[in-house]
């Protein structure tokens, strides 16, 4: 059964192999991944879907890497996405008024180097496929009242009165996520006293396919490329203490700010939708797992969006995750094991906290004016740009294809 409302009578009980708090882009996915590979899943979300697919619910527009699409591609979601989606072709990378830069180019490895969609588009595609799988239930809007994780299982009440369940519960529930706090599990957080400031904007010239990657004093300044050639997503970082002050600018002012860093290559530009702004800070759990409980996506680890992975390393933990649970179900293994979890942990956590740090370090080393770390910066960029075979390494790094790759990742079903 696939639903997008609450049960129909309250105080019905629903039983299933995995409980999904958080019907987001990387709970949802899971939903779907887990349902489609023959485990059952119930997904709740406190909004409704029609709430979510609003233009204006978030404004924001996430990068696919090559790796993570494929398991887009293998879960069935893809086939929902792809004709509202941007190959990303080139990228470019500067620094301040540097006259050297990097440029990563795809014909450099052979295919696109990742993708472009609005959260809209993806959310889109995940309740569409969603739609089409038996043995998935997504519920929404309701949230968690109670949730009991025993030896034997778990069982969670909902705002609705109904009752799920299941072998195992998955947070997947965002950065503030409620089941991680009920579990007792601590977090890390290193604020960087910025906000992202994000939009979407028109613009005269085709972008033809670019991603432009600008380091100024104030933090990252990214122009990402959307379908259709004249639209793209701005992610402008700045120092919180500015953004009340950017917020309230009047239209004319604001553009001239804009463009003061955006521009004039692009010719002219228009921004066309809302405007919104989002705290940026590094979090990360200090576990991953807890009696039948597992975290995933923010939920376990939160990131400056500089490098634009921080869905891709959500959806790492889908596919690590449902390669554990599938191979468990197989053998016959309860899929709430410590066993099973541990196994998870240990395949998530070392390559989620190599990602925070070089985020972190690349957001510490460029979000500054200090002129010797300018000059190691320039120089640094210039010297990679020369070297072709680290230049391919550092791209395949960023399309996801270095390291331990689950099967989603490679393209294979579990």
């Amino acid at each position: 059964m696939s639903s997008s409302t609450p049960l129909a009578s309250s105080g019905a009980t629903l039983t299933t192999d995995v409980l999904i708090i958080g019907g987001g882009l990387v709970g949802g996915t899971l939903g779907c991944a887990l349902a489609q590979h023959g485990i059952s899943a119930v997904v709740v979300d406190r909004d409704s879907q029609d709430h979510l697919l609003e233009d204006d619910y978030d404004g924001r527009s996430s990068a696919i890497a090559g790796a993570c699409q494929r398991i887009l591609q293998v879960v069935g979601i893809w086939e929902h996405m792809k004709p509202d989606v941007q190959p990303i072709l080139d990228i470019r990378v500067t620094d301040s008024d540097s006259p050297f830069y990097l440029h990563y180019d795809h014909q450099d490895v052979g295919e696109e180097m990742g993708w472009m969609a609005s959260n809209r588009t993806i959310r889109r595609g995940i309740f569409a496929r969603s739609a089409e799988l038996p043995n998935l239930t997504m519920l929404a809007p309701v949230s968690l009242v109670s949730l009991e994780r025993t030896q034997d299982g778990v069982t969670a009440v909902l705002s609705d009165g109904s009752t799920v369940r299941a072998a195992l519960v998955v947070a997947a529930d965002g950065r503030r996520s409620q089941v991680r706090q009920m579990a007792g599990i601590s977090i890390t957080t290193l604020p960087y006293h910025q906000s992202g400031i994000v939009m979407t904007v028109w613009h005269e010239k085709d972008h033809q396919g670019i991603a432009h990657e600008r380091f100024l004093a104030s933090g990252p300044f990214a122009i990402l490329p959307l379908p259709g050639g004249h639209h793209s997503s701005l992610v402008w970082t700045e120092k919180d203490s500015l953004i009340d002050s950017l917020l309230s600018l009047s239209p004319q002012e604001f553009h001239a700010e804009l463009m003061s860093r955006f521009g004039s290559f692009l010719g002219e530009v228009k921004v066309v939708s809302k405007v919104f702004a989002y705290p940026l800070t590094l979090q990360f759990a200090d576990r991953y797992i807890d009696r039948r409980l597992a975290l995933v996506g923010d939920a376990a680890h939160g990131m400056h969006p500089v490098a634009g992975q921080g869905m891709n390393y959500g959806l790492r933990d889908v596919a690590a995750l449902v390669e554990v649970l599938v191979n468990a179900k197989r053998l016959g293994v309860d899929l709430g094991s410590t066993a099973i979890l541990t196994d998870y942990q240990r395949w998530r956590r070392p390559d989620n906290m190599l990602m925070l740090g070089m985020t972190d370090g690349i957001v510490r080393l460029f979000s500054n004016d200090i002129k010797p770390l300018r000059l190691a910066r320039t120089l640094g960029l210039a010297a990679v740009n020369r070297l072709p075979k680290l230049k391919v390494f550092f791209m395949k790094h960023a399309m996801g294809d270095v390291g331990k790759l689950p099967r989603l990742m490679r393209g294979e079903s579990c």
